[in-house]
């Protein structure tokens, strides 16, 4: 049996021997796992056992941001080959399902995502995938960024979502994973400059590394103030608000431009006040963000041109037998960090 890291219940992980599905069908592949990337997701099932409606109650192997190489394919599979370097898309949908059909596969009732439960992950040296949703990675994108294209994928479902004008200004809401990697979205889908605020400098200071996103500390200056300055007193044209929290609710209607359009990003742990009458005063548009659809070919198609350097936002790699220390990492939320990840493959 292969070795997994399984969370066996809440706030308990084992690195160890576990039965998973290893049946390769006509159109799937077989992949030796290189990197996996620890997702917030993730971290929440380790420390309180579930996510909404979705409850842990059987051990389950954690994981779904992974890249590694295509070991063995089924007989119906052509547009890959053995040894090809490949990433893994996590959520599989019912091809006959409506939302299949309609192309937002990502809204499917009956979406099988890796670990979400009862679904196993993908942390173990060996899974068996669909090859319709595990995509080749380009000779010079490596494992670990090619990890990263899950997490960048929201960000681009975020960018495609916000209909974005070239030029348009922005403002993103929490400086964490998804916040920056929205914000590069951002840019790359033609926004002149992306405002990110957030409680923790360190965060910004990541963010502000790269060209054109300008960091505030929500502690230091009022966000909507310091967007509405630098915009001549309008506002941003595009908010993304990717903390969850019900202040930057309230920040994102407040610094949204008339007109303007605000994605919610962030999905906040218990319901919060929304401030309708200040989104009806400003005829803003909103839209919703629920993982990606049709978005892996883009984030991979914009790591390899250059436009999007992932690599600054991995904090750590871990060795497959720390993956209990990578999580606790995870767990500690140190200010420095974005991204954790635990390499699987040996040497």
């Amino acid at each position: 049996m292969p070795i997994a890291l399984v969370l066996e219940e809440k706030n308990k992980l084992s690195l160890r021997e576990i039965a998973l599905p290893d049946q390769l069908g006509p159109g799937d592949v077989r992949v030796a796992v290189d990197t996996v990337g620890v997702c917030g997701s993730d971290v929440h099932y380790y420390t309180h056992g579930k996510i909404g409606p979705f409850v842990v109650e059987a051990p389950m192997v954690l994981g779904h941001e992974a890249a590694g190489v295509v070991t063995e394919m089924g007989e119906s599979v052509t547009h890959l080959g053995v040894g090809d370097r490949v990433c893994m898309e996590p959520g599989i949908p019912n091809g006959a399902s409506r939302a299949s059909k309609l192309g937002v596969y990502n809204v499917d009732p009956d979406v099988r995502f890796w670990a979400t439960p009862p679904v196993h992950g993908c942390l173990t040296p060996v899974v068996v995938h669909p090859a319709a949703f595990t995509y080749k990675l380009p000779d010079h994108i490596s494992f670990a960024e090619g990890a990263m294209v899950e997490p960048f994928a929201i960000g681009m479902q975020a960018a495609t979502r916000a209909r974005i004008k070239p030029g348009d200004v922005a403002l993103v809401t929490g400086a964490g994973p998804i916040g920056i990697m929205v914000a590069l979205a951002a840019l790359a889908g033609g926004c002149s400059k992306v405002y990110i605020s957030d409680l923790v400098d360190e965060k910004l200071s990541i963010a502000a590394q790269y060209d054109n996103i300008h960091p505030i500390n929500v502690t230091k200056a009022s966000v909507p103030e310091t967007v509405r300055s630098a915009t001549g007193g309008w506002g941003a044209d595009v908010v993304f608000e990717c903390a969850g929290a019900a202040p930057s609710v309230q920040t994102a209607l407040e610094a949204v431009a008339p007109a303007g359009c605000v994605v919610w990003v962030g999905m906040p742990v218990d319901p919060v006040p929304v401030d309708i009458v200040l989104a009806q005063s400003k005829e803003i548009r909103m839209e919703t963000v629920f993982r990606y659809a049709n978005m892996y070919d883009r984030a991979i198609e914009l790591l390899a041109s250059g436009k999007v350097d992932l690599k600054p936002l991995i904090s750590e790699t871990f060795a497959f037998a720390d993956s209990i220390a990578a999580f606790d990492r995870a767990v500690g939320a140190y200010p420095g960090d974005v991204k954790i990840q635990i390499r699987i493959a040996q040497g």
